[in-house]
């Protein structure tokens, strides 16, 4: 299957006619789909180089996506391009988008995977259409990569879909609230080492501050991991900049049976 069919390369240069493309999506990497993808983004962009960023989203989890995304997308150069595919709707009325947000390019399910670039300063969105031969199943390699490899290319955004006319779907973002003298926040994120990371801004603890987790107390914010003993609990400012629990060499995720949404607590001191 070809794909769509986008217009040719465009006179001029496209800012995102920068041939490195990033993929996030929940496809795994047992089955054949991150290859089919794969294989057509470099069929139609054969200058592209391809960056895996995380094929072990936990399946449908858009928010998740949306987590990862935000961490990595303004780590790479300007002109980079963002394939994002977390799309349990994939084949419904759902849209599909392309679009450009401080100098970044990308190409996802209108579902909240692309928050992060859809609330990043002025924002460019077109609808893509879908060709009647695209698999309703699988978007990711018969419309998505399509896009991206002609926006790699240099077609112009605005020659592959009219403008989205209604505002992109964004997920809610959690905010922690002031109690009395604490500050109560929650788990929006468990990474593979049973790490649970919170929505704590790093300012907004103090040298002074402890932590608690669920009602358990965890005293005062570590520095790193061997600051405790092995199979301790502790919390630590993580690399993202944020609160975050865990169990040196072991998970606080099974530790402690938290997930998404826990509550955490930081008593200002």
């Amino acid at each position: 299957m070809g794909g769509p069919s986008f217009p040719g390369k465009a006179a001029g240069r496209s800012m995102f006619a920068m041939p490195l493309i990033t993929l996030l999506t929940d496809f795994g990497t047992r089955d054949s789909y991150v290859g089919e993808v794969k294989g057509t983004l470099l069929r139609l962009a054969p200058g592209a180089t391809l960056i895996d960023i995380s094929h072990d989203i936990t399946p449908g989890d858009a928010g998740a996506g949306a987590f990862i995304l935000s961490r990595v997308w303004h780590r790479f150069p300007a002109g980079t391009l963002h394939l994002v595919v977390v799309d349990p709707g994939v084949g419904t009325a759902r849209a599909a988008l392309a679009g450009q947000a401080a100098r970044h390019g990308f190409v996802g399910p209108d579902n909240g995977v692309l928050t992060p670039l859809l609330r990043h300063g002025e924002v460019s969105v077109v609808e893509l259409p879908v060709p009647p031969e695209a698999a309703p199943t699988f978007h990711a390699r018969d419309l998505f990569a399509p896009a991206a490899a002609a926006l790699a290319e240099g077609v112009e955004l605005t020659s592959l879909g009219p403008r989205l006319a209604r505002p992109p779907t964004l997920l809610a973002t959690a905010a922690p609230h002031y109690e009395a003298k604490s500050l109560v926040g929650e788990v929006i994120y468990v990474d593979h080492f049973g790490n649970l990371i919170s929505n704590i801004a790093a300012e907004k603890v103090s040298d002074r501050a402890t932590v608690e987790v669920e009602g358990m107390d965890l005293g005062s914010v570590r520095r790193t991991f061997s600051d405790v003993a092995a199979g301790a609990l502790l919390a630590y400012i993580g690399s993202g900049g944020t609160l975050e629990i865990a169990v040196r060499d072991g998970s606080a995720s099974r530790r402690l049976g938290i997930g998404t949404g826990g509550r955490v607590r930081v008593w200002l001191g």
